[in-house]
This record gives C-alpha cells, sequence and structure tokens, in this order.
C-alpha cells in the first residue's frame, strides 16, 4: 500500500494526510486562491476543515507569515465558506 503524503495544518500545528487539508496557494503572480485538487503550482499552506483552525490562523496572522504578503478578508471568507460546507 502507498504512503499518503502527510503535511501540519497551520492552526492546531496536528500532521493529517494532505487529502484531509484544505491547500492555501500563492502563485507567481501574487494571487492567492483555494485549492480543491491540491495540485496547482506555487506556494502553499494546509489548513484542517476545522473552523477553530481557521480561527487561529487569522488571530495569529499565520497564513500572511507562511506565504508572506498581506491575506485579504475575501481569502478568509471564501475559507469560512469551503470550512462551513463540508
Amino acid at each position: 500500500m502507498k504512503n499518503m503524503p502527510q503535511r501540519t495544518c497551520m492552526g492546531c500545528n496536528s500532521k493529517r494526510d494532505k487529502k484531509e487539508l484544505i491547500r492555501v496557494v500563492k502563485n507567481k503572480e501574487n494571487e492567492i486562491s483555494i485549492d480543491k485538487t491540491g495540485k496547482r503550482p506555487g506556494r502553499g499552506a494546509y489548513l484542517c476543515d476545522d473552523i477553530q483552525c481557521l480561527e487561529k490562523v487569522i488571530k495569529s496572522k499565520r497564513l500572511e507569515k507562511v506565504l508572506d504578503m498581506k491575506i485579504s478578508e475575501e481569502i478568509y471568507e471564501n475559507l469560512r465558506g469551503v470550512i462551513l460546507e463540508q
């Protein structure tokens, strides 16, 4: 059986299978988007599908630090929508 790649959630720092996490990606044009496939090119950051993890990331500004740019409120709202629909 093939090993599933592990990634760490930025909110709770727990390791999980890559498929269980939501990927936020920054591409070469410095655009931030939510990557549902996990295959878009660019710098990726991972987050559990838990609203508490998202709130921790927003409060600590960890996503901004990891991706090295200001994150708009629109991106955070999109993440909330993705988490709440699951």
